[in-house]
């Protein structure tokens, strides 16, 4: 069990998937940056200066007693929905770029002509002979 274990371990699919979620768990986290820091304040700022994240719709307020809060806020929070949606359209975009590129050069790679094979030693001494024929 432990031997077929280590052989289902050791295969290269398994390694390259492992190797694929860990790039990609830190793929999303740059791309989440890149979305709540880089791309929402310019266009928060266009729009007003409009802050995503606390754009929301407060269902039931938050209840205070004695200055501390006893029951948190019920809020829908659509902001931070269009920023997890924007994360989302600009993964997938990359994903597509990166399967494009691949498709494209595993088709260029089976257009490629391949080289006839090299005549074997009987072909070469046919063709000799036939040569030699013709002269």
């Amino acid at each position: 069990m432990i031997k077929e274990f280590k052989e289902f371990v050791m295969r290269g699919n398994v390694i390259d998937l492992a190797v694929a979620v860990v790039i990609g768990g830190a793929f999303g986290k740059i791309v989440s940056s890149l979305v709540a820091d880089v791309i929402m304040p310019p266009l928060g700022l266009l729009l007003g200066g409009v802050d995503f994240a606390d754009l929301q719709i407060v269902l039931k307020e938050a209840v205070v007693v004695d200055g501390e809060v006893s029951a948190e806020a019920v809020a829908l929070r659509y902001g931070v929905f269009v920023q997890t949606i924007l994360d989302f359209l600009i993964i997938a975009f990359a994903i597509f770029m990166v399967i494009k590129a691949y498709n494209s050069t595993k088709k260029q790679e089976e257009e490629a002509p391949a080289a006839p094979p090299e005549p074997s030693n009987e072909e070469k001494l046919l063709t000799e002979i036939r040569d030699l024929l013709k002269k």
